[in-house]
C-alpha cells in the first residue's frame, strides 16, 4: 500500500511540474480555469506568464528546473519522514 500512495504522490507531482513548465499541451478545463480560478489557465505555463515583463523572463527554464528540483527534493524529505 505504501508503494501506491508513494507512486500517486510522484504521479501528482509530476503533474504540477508538467502543469507550471511550457511544455503543457493539453486543455483539460474551460478557459476560465480550473474549478473557476483564472489564475490556473488551460494552456498550463505558468512560470513562463509568472515572469512576463519582468529581467527574468528569459531564465524561464531554468528556474522552472529549479522549482522541479525544490519540489521533488521536498516530496522526497516528506515522504522519508513519514514513512521512516
Amino acid at each position: 500500500m505504501r508503494r501506491v500512495i508513494g507512486l500517486a504522490i510522484a504521479g501528482f507531482a509530476a503533474f504540477v511540474l508538467f502543469y507550471l513548465s511550457r511544455f503543457w499541451i493539453f486543455s483539460l478545463w474551460p478557459r476560465d480555469g480550473l474549478l473557476g480560478f483564472k489564475f490556473l489557465p488551460p494552456q498550463g505555463g505558468l512560470v513562463g506568464r509568472w515572469l512576463r515583463g519582468t529581467d527574468f523572463s528569459a531564465f524561464e527554464l531554468l528556474i522552472w528546473a529549479v522549482l522541479a528540483f525544490l519540489l521533488l527534493t521536498l516530496v522526497q524529505k516528506l515522504w522519508d519522514r513519514t514513512t521512516g
